[in-house]
């Protein structure tokens, strides 16, 4: 994709997608660093949001989203995971009851505001007040929109961050999967973990029969998605195999890859962090035990040629 076209498609508006009754996808296209998905359950009394958006000026075009489709106010704000992308407008949610996983406030508050200055292009971050979850579970919780049951489940293991969490609806066969799934976009597994993505891609998404799935960012789709990112988690796990056995480290690799029918998805820099967390475990370590991801991304940007990562957030 050009950079171009990849600009034009990134400034396009928000939108809201109706997936079922009263059960809305707000897409933001292009879906690359920082430019994700929310999801907004319309009840008679009030709304539920699933994530807020990076930036203040985009949180606010999402709030004139959610006005555009009911008066009823957002009662109830579910974070997926920690990352600012859907947690940094959390504060323009005044009123609503903020949930998420214990590991997310934990890591909301650790995160602080974006820094690592020179990793993206400019953005308009706008206000940003550090409001993570208050109310926190461990495992799960049912949350519900009228009569409409929709099951909260932290997935059990470190997979894009230690604290994943997804929004299922087994009514309408509806998954929110937040970062977990990305459709067009490279997945991002150097705060996570790649055999744990996996194994959630395997024994917890899949599973779940679903016929609808809002990932964290890029369009909706169908069950089809989980086996396209399984296949891109597979490729990094068997080239991590084949570039430690032959002394290459991640950088290196990366460089020597062939990223054959990933090489459309957005973002493919991701792979060498990709490729950091797969030594890492590869060497012993659990999944998402820490490891130097400042130096991950930094070389991330070494390999975009020494440019900042394309960021239109």
């Amino acid at each position: 994709m050009s950079s171009s076209t990849h600009d034009d498609v990134a400034t396009a508006p928000g939108r809201l997608v109706e997936v079922a009754d009263g059960v809305h996808a707000y897409v933001q296209p292009d879906g690359s660093w920082w430019i994700n998905n929310t999801g907004l359950l319309v009840g008679r009394h009030g709304a539920v949001s699933v994530d807020s958006c990076s930036t203040e000026r985009r949180t606010r075009a999402y709030l004139e989203a959610i006005a555009s489709v009911t008066d009823a106010p957002v009662r109830t704000l579910v974070n997926t995971h920690h990352h600012g992308d859907h947690t940094h407008g959390n504060w323009l949610f005044p009123g609503a009851t903020i949930v998420g996983h214990e590991g997310t406030r934990r890591e909301v508050l650790a995160a602080g505001h974006p820094n690592w200055p020179g990793i993206w292009e400019p953005v308009e971050w706008g206000e940003i007040v550090l409001a993570p979850p208050f109310l926190t579970y461990t495992e799960g919780v049912d949350l519900w929109v009228d009569d409409l049951r929709c099951e909260v489940r932290h997935v059990g293991v470190a997979a894009h961050t230690t604290n994943d969490s997804i929004v299922w609806l087994p009514e309408q066969r509806v998954l929110f999967a937040g970062d977990l799934l990305f459709h067009g976009g490279t997945p991002f597994l150097v705060m996570g973990s790649v055999t744990g993505a996996i194994r959630v891609c395997e024994e917890v998404l899949r599973p779940l029969g679903a016929t609808t799935i809002i990932p964290g960012h890029g369009e909706v789709a169908g069950p089809e998605l989980i086996d396209d990112v399984l296949g891109y988690l597979r490729f990094v796990e068997r080239i991590a195999r084949e570039g430690e056995r032959a002394g290459l480290s991640p950088l290196e690799l990366a460089r020597r890859t062939d990223l054959g029918p990933y090489a459309e998805w957005l973002d493919r820099e991701r792979l060498v962090g990709n490729l950091h967390r797969a030594y890492a475990e590869l060497r012993g370590a659990a999944p998402g035990a820490p490891i130097d991801v400042p130096g991950a991304v930094r070389e991330m940007v070494e390999f975009n040629g020494g440019r900042p990562l394309s960021c239109h957030a």
